[in-house]
């Protein structure tokens, strides 16, 4: 899929326009990704208004619009070691399965500073379909280079090279 064949979307930055819709998005996502893996206690279901806001001001942040309705977002940041992370990509959830989230992980990925080494992310560690998708793309599991703890116990860390 590509944007094309989504009848009225549109792909553009996000502002703090977006950032009521893009909290409900978000929560109505994650609620899938909290059953799959077995706990509620991610930021994704417990960031506030203002926290979504914030994020869209300090990750580059990207939101796909099918007329007035937000569909899909991502956004991405610099890491350490000119890693690009790439987070919250999520699309609602009746289009889920028709390639949107494909075109969002490419669309952040070509974002990407020119000095990025390593394209970075986590998912759920039983979120099978995520994991496909971030394989199918290039993206290999990876030990995380850190000590994880609190939901990042439950994650799985993919890398792949820019």
């Amino acid at each position: 899929m590509d944007l094309e064949t989504l009848p009225g979307a549109t792909l553009h930055p996000a502002t703090s326009d977006d950032a009521a819709e893009l909290m409900v998005l978000q929560r109505c996502c994650w609620v899938q990704e909290a059953l799959l893996n077995n706990t509620l206690e991610h930021p994704a279901l417990t960031e506030d208004l203002t926290e979504v806001r914030e994020a869209i001001n300090t990750w580059h942040s990207w939101v796909v619009r099918q007329g007035h309705r937000l569909v899909g977002a991502v956004r991405a940041r610099t890491v350490e070691d000119n890693g690009w992370e790439i987070g919250r990509l999520m699309v609602a959830p009746d289009l889920a399965g028709r390639g949107l989230g494909r075109v969002l992980l490419e669309h952040a990925e070509r974002h990407a500073p020119p000095e990025t080494k390593q394209f970075v992310l986590f998912t759920g560690a039983s979120s099978e379909r995520n994991i496909a998708l971030y394989e199918r793309a290039g993206y290999r599991r990876t030990p995380m280079p850190f000590e994880a703890t609190g939901v990042l116990q439950l994650a799985v860390y993919l890398v792949k090279a820019a």
